[in-house]
């Protein structure tokens, strides 16, 4: 139950990029390196032994972040708008802790649980409130994407979950 709730923790953590120097962290691993922007980034590492992103050649993996309720938020379209966006500034620091940003993505995958007690929207309204605000980050050239409907994450109030790759430009 503990690891359950340090799972929760790590994963909807706003995971906000910090101005603190120790960061991004830089561990090199074979042809590349595992790079952690913030400190839930470095706890994730530590207790579930996942990267957030890991570099091989000039190519970035993003692990899923976990796009959630906290608590005390709500579950209608507005909060999960919020929420998408809290999601996808945590996307945008783990890109930009590794020299890339949202035009270096080529592929998105998205898991989404469309039937939740976390949300009290449909499953369009769902949809389109993601797609909005997705929109305010992901501009043409459009990369591949694949959306899969689930019945649930890891985290238990987790309704999205955002995995990329991208190809870091060459200076």
């Amino acid at each position: 139950m503990f690891r359950a709730a340090v799972a929760v923790t790590v994963f909807l953590a706003g995971a906000a990029h910090t101005a603190e120097s120790q960061w991004p962290v830089v561990i090199p691993a074979p042809n590349g390196a595992v790079i952690l922007a913030s400190e839930a980034e470095k706890g994730g590492y530590d207790e579930f032994r996942y990267a957030a992103v890991r570099r091989v050649d000039n190519m970035l993996y993003i692990s899923g972040v976990v796009i959630g309720r906290r608590d005390n938020e709500g579950s209608d379209v507005a909060a999960f708008k919020s929420q998408v966006r809290r999601g996808f500034e945590r996307l945008k620091a783990n890109l930009t802790a590794s020299g890339a940003g949202f035009g270096d993505v080529v592929m998105v995958n998205s898991f989404h649980v469309w039937d939740s007690p976390n949300f009290t929207g449909t499953r369009e309204q769902h949809w389109d409130a993601f797609y909005e605000v997705a929109a305010d980050y992901i501009k043409a050239p459009y990369p591949a994407w694949t959306a899969v409907g689930t019945t649930g994450l890891l985290p238990p109030r987790g309704l999205v979950e955002v995995q990329m790759i991208a190809r870091v430009p060459t200076k």
